[in-house]
């Protein structure tokens, strides 16, 4: 076994360390994962370790499955039988179906996934006799999911609020709901482990002795039920081997804690603590400006990254005028690379905060007759929330689309369920018309001669759903598409109904808005237009798949992925650092993090992208360059602006690819002055906080009563001054 001689002095040291607690914090690139399997195939190979005295998990079934493949290669596919090597969640139902006996369910127990949990939480509010409009059932399993992970059971759980106690009381009845059907969730997996190792000390004693080593990846993303039930496990032997990188840790979201790794190094004082700060991935400039993004956190034991790898080119800055301008800088970009023979299609990523963000990037490679896949998130147009929306236009335009009424009839739920959708089918057939124009004639009330076909439970939703199709109907004739867009969201409460208190519901809401944002554009067109435009976009014929093509994905799916040219665009305060985060320290250091994680996976060229504007055509609000970006040093970047001059944000820098001449100081005067009531075409009546004059422009600070706080350039906006104070 020669696998030692191929590591570097940093790794050996990692996996030839002595017995005892042992942190091993490793930076992007560094080959973590080889480490631990390593680590593996020389306790075995070398100390002479039993592959069942050991324990090795992860966090991800494609990383357990690698971890597996690499040992057995080093060894052999005999001399690794035994071995516990999985997922936290493989490795806990493995322990629970052993010790059920100890459980308060059958070793046959079932693992409910996401939708099976989700029906089960509203069979617990059904049998609550609650409303699940008030009590939305993800936010509610939201609330469960937090409280066992930090193994807190429905008899434990705190309430300083009535909704507490109610969701408290859902919490005890979806347990009870479980239990009857011998089922458990995932986050019952970690609960009753680590309830079972902390309540039964014969049991914990039995695997505490039987795994002499325990070696975990990823340290960094444990949450506190992981970090018990590991401290647990390694009680006997304290032989406990974790890799992590806390600069990496961006899940707080899914309940990871990156304190758990300050954590270890409290409880085991005496841990071994190994860097690997050798990098095998990326060029030395990008790795000079990850540093200088993660160096500005606090709290943090530094590393310096280095690589033999070479310096590579400077980081390229852009600033474009406008959202469109930025996707078509990637596009524009990304056809140069490939057209030069520098780089694949398929060696290309765009990484994005949010999803909503993927939809003029979508837009462009279509424009441009390109191919790109979309990780970790459907299409934008085939978003269940934005498909929504777009079917109740559809049905909007065209009423006899049975299609588009048969899916958004009972969305959000109003009572219509599957027997009533039947019902108003087959009565449509029976008088010969289409089912939206018998809705139209239920809505007249009892002077329809079909009401007396449904019962009173179905009919009223029924006549209820015809009467606001009549009404968007009429609004449609003389609305714009925006404000057709609005009526039907507000009359539906679709807001309501998708942001539930979660990030999934309000990234939900953030594509909704995004979608919104395109239907300004068509303020002087038809609704006709709009929806012919959005069906040869969404069309997934113009799409033509492949492997070799560039790939769009969050940075929170980037993580653990690397490509030979990253495009990080959005880089704009507000969207990273998201705006969720600014009251809230922890959360403004997860986004430095995740700012972190995408400049890392670039391997040789590293785009950095925002846009001066961002908003739809004929409206935009000012933004604001991420604060981020002032981490790096200017000797690390090369931009240049579209929209003419220098940034402000490097207006230092002497490294500029297209310098301007320098434009005469702004004479223009202000047009609105602080306390004018202005009227803006999309969002209504507001009234001016603030105006100045800037970059021969004036920027507007307007409060709206429908939407809140604005920034507007003048120029865009199209305000209208109603009165005078």
């Amino acid at each position: 076994m020669d696998f030692l001689d191929k590591l570097n002095p940093q790794q050996r040291q990692a996996v030839t360390v002595g017995a005892g607690p042992v942190l091993v914090l490793a930076g992007p690139g560094s080959g973590k994962t080889r480490v631990l399997t390593q680590r593996v195939a020389y306790l075995i190979g070398y100390e002479g370790v039993r592959p069942y005295q050991m324990l090795a998990v992860t966090f991800t079934n494609k990383a357990a499955r690698e971890m597996e493949g690499r040992v057995r290669g080093l060894l052999g596919e005999e001399a690794t039988n035994g071995l516990w090597l999985g997922t936290f969640h493989a490795t806990c139902a493995r322990l629970l179906r052993r010790e059920a006996e100890h459980l308060p369910f059958d070793s046959n127990f079932v693992i409910y996934d996401e939708d099976d949990q989700q029906r089960v939480v509203k069979a617990a509010i059904r049998d609550l006799n609650l409303d699940d409009k008030t009590y939305r059932p993800p936010s509610v399993h939201g609330a469960i999911s937090r409280a066992k992970n930090d193994l807190i059971f429905p008899e434990e759980y705190t309430t300083q609020t009535y909704r507490d106690e109610v969701v408290k009381r859902i919490y005890k009845r979806y347990q009870e709901l479980l239990k009857q059907n011998n089922a458990v969730d995932f986050d019952d997996l970690l609960l009753w482990t680590a309830w079972l190792l902390s309540e039964n000390p014969a049991v914990c004693e039995k695997y505490a002795w039987r795994f002499v080593h325990v070696l975990v990846d990823e340290y960094q993303d444990t949450n506190y039920a992981q970090y018990i039930l590991l401290k647990h496990l390694a009680s006997v032997h304290r032989n406990v081997f974790v890799v992590a990188d806390p600069d990496q840790s961006i899940y707080a979201w899914r309940g990871a804690d990156y304190r758990n790794v300050q954590r270890f190094e409290q409880d085991y004082p005496d841990c071994q603590v190994v860097l690997l700060e050798q990098n095998y991935r990326s060029k030395q400039t990008i790795l000079d400006a990850a540093m200088s993004v993660i160096d500005s956190a606090p709290h943090r034991r530094r590393k310096k990254l280095f690589t033999e790898r070479g310096q590579g080119e400077r980081l390229s800055y852009y600033e474009a005028n406008d959202a469109y301008g930025e996707a078509s800088f990637v596009v524009d970009g990304i056809v140069q690379l490939v057209a030069s023979k520098q780089y694949e299609a398929g060696d290309c990523a765009v990484m994005y905060r949010t999803n909503a963000q993927s939809r003029l990037l979508e837009e462009a490679f279509l424009a441009a007759r390109l191919p790109y896949r979309l990780v970790g998130a459907q299409r934008f147009y085939g978003r269940r929330e934005v498909k929504d929306i777009i079917t109740y236009l559809r049905l909007v335009h065209n009423p006899a689309d049975e299609v588009s009424l048969d899916r958004v009839i009972n969305v959000p739920p109003r009572g219509i369920g599957d027997k009533t959708v039947l019902a108003l089918h087959t009565a449509a057939r029976g008088t010969n018309v289409s089912p939206s124009a018998l809705l139209f004639d239920l809505a007249r009330g009892d002077a329809s001669p079909s009401w007396p076909q449904f019962t009173g439970r179905a009919v009223l939703p029924l006549a209820d759903f015809g009467a606001l199709l009549a009404n968007w109907r009429a609004e449609a004739a003389r609305a714009t598409v925006t404000e057709l867009f609005d009526r039907i969201a507000t009359d539906i409460n679709y807001k309501e109904y998708l942001d539930d208190g979660t990030e999934e519901g309000a990234e939900r809401w953030e594509n909704v808005q995004e979608l919104r944002r395109l239907t300004v554009e068509y303020e002087s067109r038809t609704l006709t237009e709009f929806l012919e435009n959005v069906a040869l976009i969404s069309d997934q014929d113009t799409l033509t798949e492949g492997q070799n093509a560039p790939t769009l994905l969050t940075l929170h799916a980037a993580k653990g992925l690397e490509f030979g040219v990253v495009f990080i665009v959005g880089l704009d305060d507000g969207i990273l650092p998201h705006s969720r985060s600014f009251d809230e320290p922890e959360a403004m250091e997860e986004e430095r993090r995740l700012f972190y994680v995408g400049i890392t996976r670039a391997k040789d060229r590293l785009y950095l992208i925002r846009c001066l504007r961002r908003g739809g055509r004929g409206y935009a609000e000012e933004t604001y360059p991420s604060r981020f970006l002032d981490d790096i040093p200017p000797e690390l970047l090369n931009g240049s602006s579209r929209a003419g001059g220098r940034s402000q944000r490097f207006s230092n820098t002497q490294s500029w690819t297209t310098p301007s001449t320098p434009k005469p100081a702004a004479v223009k005067r202000a047009t609105f002055t602080a306390g004018m009531r202005v009227k803006h075409p999309v969002w209504g009546e507001g009234i001016v906080l603030t105006s100045r004059i800037q970059d021969d422009d004036e920027t507007v600070d307007v409060v709206f009563e429908s939407v809140g706080n604005k920034r507007l350039a003048a120029s865009l906006a199209n305000l209208k001054v109603i009165s005078y104070q």
